[in-house]
């Protein structure tokens, strides 16, 4: 059986709910459609019986309406947006707290320091001052590296420079991680700086000890595995 294609209009035209052309539309259509004729006498009578009602009982007889939700997800919305800047705000002065952190360590030479190319001038043109080289002495055999390495003593410690080539024939390969350690009173060591060289590489290494001239034993290069390669004593 075919459902009428009206079948659902009849409410909607009893209670004037359709726009004029759909009503036109109907009307045509009641005059040759016995089942929707039917279902509009159905309930013809609700609009009156509508019409009768007390709202002020209706209020007493539905539950109260619902609260809009919009205003409460844009709330919602507006909170977490307050919540993400304050997030934001405390990791960018965490991050800000530890770069000052590792700026004040290499500042007193507890932190790594990366290689540098060859230092430029000093400030407004003026040349940087001449540190004393000295060659460091191989360890064992000759290995891929060679260094010259100045000293300046400070109140807080000492300033070390180095100069450092990385043979260019070497067994290590491509690359390989190095380290400047300084030897202090007791055995106490500290780590200067490390960095990452290739076979061929030359570099200007500057970095810092907490340990005086007075109690700066020796400075070794060594391999990332602590094997020392080159070293010197402190006269």
């Amino acid at each position: 059986m075919t459902r009428c294609e009206f079948a659902y209009d009849d409410g909607a035209y009893v209670l004037g709910a359709l726009a004029p052309a759909e009503r036109a539309a109907y009307e045509r259509h009641l005059a040759g459609c016995a089942s929707c004729r039917e279902a509009v006498a159905e309930i013809a009578v609700l609009p009156g019986l509508l019409g009768r009602l007390d709202p002020a009982g209706l209020e007493q007889i539905l539950p109260p309406p619902a609260p809009p939700r919009v205003p409460a997800l844009l709330d919602e919305a507006r909170q977490l947006r307050r919540r993400e800047r304050a997030a934001d705000r405390r990791r960018y002065a965490l991050t800000t707290l530890a770069a000052a952190g590792l700026a004040l360590l290499v500042g007193v030479g507890t932190a790594v320091a990366l290689p540098r190319p060859v230092d430029p001038p000093g400030a407004q043109g003026k040349p940087a001052p001449q540190v004393s080289m000295v060659a460091m002495r191989p360890v064992a055999a000759v290995g891929p590296v060679h260094a010259d390495l100045g000293l300046t003593g400070t109140k807080w410690g000492t300033e070390v420079r180095m100069r450092c080539g990385y043979d260019a024939r070497t067994s290590y390969g491509k690359a390989y991680p190095f380290r400047l350690v300084a030897r202090g009173p007791n055995g106490a060591t500290e780590q200067i700086g490390s960095w990452l060289a290739a076979p061929g590489d030359d570099l200007i290494f500057t970095g810092a000890t907490r340990f005086t001239d007075a109690e700066l034993v020796s400075v070794e290069l060594q391999k990332a595995d602590g094997t020392p390669l080159l070293t010197y004593a402190v006269p």
